[in-house]
């Protein structure tokens, strides 16, 4: 099922945050718009030095915001779609807890989460806690904890478990260059994989 509530889709459209479901946890999601990140951030008590990932249908959808070197197709399709996260340079300057010229993008993998997104464009994808607490793999129960209303919810359990692996690029103005890249941060793929696959690319 791929259809949504109209209120959900315009609560999005106006600039306030809801939760969905991903392939690990729920997610609380905004458009990459200023008044929508300050309710965001507000919503979670995060701190404004804290950036957030933008969740995306597709490196299609993506391209509207980062620079995308060719290696990067290659290595999401070879691990389990939803398990990388890949910090890339911004086409233009987004919003600081965005990352500014350096921003986080996830191809999401849960059905719902990818239609959701191709009908809003690219939504925040960090987890839909306060911050400081845990997360609930039940949407309802995360948007209940962050006292956010009925309207605001898309429906799922999430199966929980690692994050995804944070990787950052380190690219040239051309975004067919293969260069180094840097490990944020290791979640469902381990940096031994990512290096076993880079060798077999040798």
């Amino acid at each position: 099922m791929t259809d949504f509530p109209n209120q959900i889709i315009e609560r999005i459209r106006d600039g306030y945050p809801v939760v969905y479901p991903t392939s690990t946890l729920p997610a609380l999601g905004c458009i990459p718009e200023k008044e929508a990140l300050d309710r965001l951030f507000d919503v979670k008590n995060r701190s404004d030095s804290k950036v957030v990932s933008l969740g995306v249908s597709d490196l299609s959808q993506a391209s509207t915001l980062v620079r995308i070197p060719d290696i990067a197709t290659d290595l999401l399709e070879a691990f389990e779609p939803g398990s990388l996260t890949l910090i890339l340079p911004a086409i233009e300057t987004l919003d600081e807890r965005l990352g500014g010229d350096w921003v986080a993008v996830r191809v999401l993998s849960h059905a719902r989460a990818r239609a959701l997104v191709q009908i809003t464009g690219p939504l925040t994808a960090t987890s839909a806690n306060p911050s400081g607490y845990a997360v609930h793999t039940n949407c309802i129960e995360a948007a209940t904890q962050l006292n956010l209303p009925e309207d605001a919810v898309i429906q799922g359990e999430c199966v929980g478990g690692s994050p995804s692996t944070l990787i950052r690029w380190n690219i040239s103005d051309d975004p067919s260059q293969e260069r180094d890249w840097s490990l944020i941060r290791e979640g469902k793929v381990s940096n031994q994989e990512i290096q076993a696959w880079l060798m077999q690319r040798i």
